[in-house]
C-alpha cells in the first residue's frame, strides 16, 4: 500500500522546495471546499484544488513563485465565469505559498494539513484478505481513523497508510471492546466462525452501550439467514438482529471484484 497524497508531499519536502497551493474561501458554488490544497513542485503535483481550467492556472502561478527562491505568498481570486470557461458560477479565492525544503517544515505542514483526529471517521474492519486490503486502500484517502483486525498478523502490509493501525487479536471478537465510540464495524474475516462470534461480540456491546455506529457483514442473503437462526439461539433478538447490514455495500453497484465491492461498501459508509 502506497502512501497517501499528504505523505507523498511531506517526503518530497524533504529533498525539494515546494508551493502549496490551498483553496481559501468559496463564494457561491465552487469545485473545491475551503482547506482542499495541492503541492507543485519539480516533476511533481499532489492533490487538487478542483480540476479544470482554475487548477491549470493556478498550477501556472504555482510555477512562477516555485521559479523565484525568495518569492512572497499571495491570494487571488477567481470568478468561475467565462473567462475561466467553468460554469461553477461562484467566486474562489486560493493562497499560494512557497515553503522551503526541510524536516521542520514538513513537519509544520503535517500539522498544518492532517485533520485533526476528532473530524476522523472511526472504522472498524476485520479480515485482512483482499476485499478488507482494497477497502484500506480506498479509506486511506479519506479522513477516516482505520482499526483493521485480523486474528493473523502476517496478513497486514508493512507499510501501512497514516491513520491506519493494525490489530492482531486472538480471538478477534475480543478486539470489539476496544473500538472507538461510533465506529462503523465491516466484518469480513476469513473464516464464517470468526463472523460469527464478531457479529454476536458487536450486538453485545450494543446490548450494554449502543455506540457503534454501523454494522456490516460481508455475505450473501443465504449466509445471513444461517447467521440468524445462530444468534437468535444464542439469545439475541429480532430487534437486534436489524442492527446487522448484510449484504453490505451500496445498492446498485455490481460486480464481485474486490474493488468493486470495496467501493460499494465505502460508498455505503459515506452515504450514512
Amino acid at each position: 500500500m502506497g502512501p497517501s497524497p499528504l505523505e507523498q508531499v511531506l517526503a518530497a519536502l524533504l529533498e525539494q522546495p515546494l508551493v502549496l497551493i490551498e483553496v481559501l474561501g468559496v463564494e457561491g458554488s465552487g469545485p473545491r471546499e475551503v482547506g482542499a490544497w495541492m503541492a507543485l513542485g519539480e516533476g511533481l503535483a499532489l492533490g487538487s484544488i478542483g480540476g479544470g481550467q482554475l487548477e491549470f492556472e493556478a498550477m501556472a502561478l504555482a510555477r512562477a513563485l516555485l521559479a523565484v527562491a525568495d518569492g512572497a505568498g499571495f491570494s487571488r481570486r477567481f470568478p468561475l465565469g467565462p473567462s475561466l470557461g467553468q460554469c461553477c458560477g461562484g467566486v474562489v479565492t486560493l493562497g499560494f505559498e512557497r515553503l522551503p525544503a526541510g524536516a521542520a517544515q514538513a513537519q509544520a505542514l503535517r500539522q498544518r494539513l492532517a485533520p485533526p483526529p476528532e473530524a476522523l471517521l472511526p472504522v472498524a474492519l476485520f479480515g485482512g484478505g483482499h476485499v478488507g486490503r482494497a477497502i484500506v486502500e480506498l479509506l486511506a484517502r479519506l479522513p477516516c481513523r482505520v482499526c483493521w483486525v485480523d486474528s493473523r498478523e502476517a496478513v497486514f502490509p508493512l507499510d501501512l497508510p497514516a491513520h491506519v493501525q493494525s490489530e492482531c487479536s486472538e480471538p478477534v471478537q475480543g478486539a470489539v471492546a476496544g473500538l472507538a465510540p461510533g465506529a462503523r464495524v465491516l466484518i469480513m474475516s476469513f473464516s464464517h466462525a470468526e463472523d460469527l462470534d464478531i457479529v454476536a461480540a458487536c450486538l453485545r456491546r450494543q446490548r450494554e452501550r449502543a455506540d457503534l455506529g454501523f454494522i456490516g457483514l460481508i455475505g450473501s442473503k443465504s449466509k445471513w439467514a444461517s447467521f440468524r437462526q445462530r444468534l437468535l439461539a444464542r439469545g439475541f433478538e429480532e430487534a437486534e438482529l436489524a442492527q446487522v447490514r448484510c449484504p453490505i455495500g451500496l445498492p446498485g453497484i455490481r460486480g464481485k471484484q474486490a474493488e468493486v465491492i470495496a467501493i460499494a461498501v465505502v460508498a455505503q459508509l459515506l452515504s450514512l
